[in-house]
């Protein structure tokens, strides 16, 4: 394991709550008790398994995420090792602007309350045709500045191809396990939970152990007023 594979584990392995204890082979110690942190938070196969190093990139197209204007984060290679994390992105819905006058901004006055932030709450849309393979349910909700404790709520789709799509840090979930849902479903709202510090989605696509690039359907962009009209 390169170093700077190891210090991304370890602080991880911090997130989750781990201790790490020095004496032991950095690498197998970490990975075995990374394994055992994955065991204990009952998440299912392959969510959250490290992914190989690799310099060549896959992207897969997602109906949006929202039907607000939204901006995202990228994690850019190498930052987040872990299926579902890897090559992911943090999407927060922006306002305050108007045709007149000012511009968009995440949140409305000093952002301490989760009601300040313009996402809070607004539906989240299904990536695309798929069956819910697992939802989880995180019911403590953080104050924006403040990470709590993962797993976050999640829910996990997965495409006939294969193809797993990962939403994070949602809320009032309105889907369960073998449900089938079509591009674009309300599947729950925006929230801010588990390792969060903010009202986000956290979307990671992968299938296997290889991460995918995100890419927003931007056709079917074009098919929302308030995405077309920003």
């Amino acid at each position: 394991m390169n170093s700077a594979r190891k210090i991304a584990l370890l602080a991880l392995f911090s997130l989750m709550g781990g201790v790490f204890q020095a004496s032991a082979t950095p690498s197998t110690a970490l990975l075995r008790a990374y394994h055992e942190k994955l065991k204990a938070m009952n998440l299912p196969p392959g969510l959250e398994e490290m992914v190989p190093e690799s310099t060549v990139i896959h992207q897969v197209t997602l109906a949006p995420l929202f039907d607000k204007p939204f901006v995202c984060g990228e994690h850019p290679l190498g930052q987040l090792i872990t299926a579902g994390d890897a090559l992911g992105t943090d999407c927060m819905i922006v306002g305050g602007a108007s045709d007149a006058a000012g511009f968009n901004r995440l949140y409305r006055g000093s952002g301490e309350k989760n009601e300040d932030w313009y996402g809070w709450k607004a539906p989240v849309h299904a990536p695309f045709d798929a069956v819910v393979v697992y939802a989880h349910v995180n019911p403590v909700v953080n104050v924006p500045g403040s990470m709590g404790k993962p797993p976050a709520s999640m829910i996990l789709f997965r495409r006939q191809d294969g193809v797993e799509v990962v939403y994070a840090h949602v809320q009032d979930i309105r889907v369960k396990a073998g449900d089938h849902v079509k591009a674009g479903d309300v599947v729950a709202v925006d929230g801010n939970n588990g390792v969060a510090r903010n009202p986000h989605v956290h979307v990671g696509a992968f299938r296997g152990t290889e991460p995918f690039q995100i890419r927003w359907d931007l056709a079917a962009m074009g098919n929302i007023d308030a995405l077309r009209a920003n």
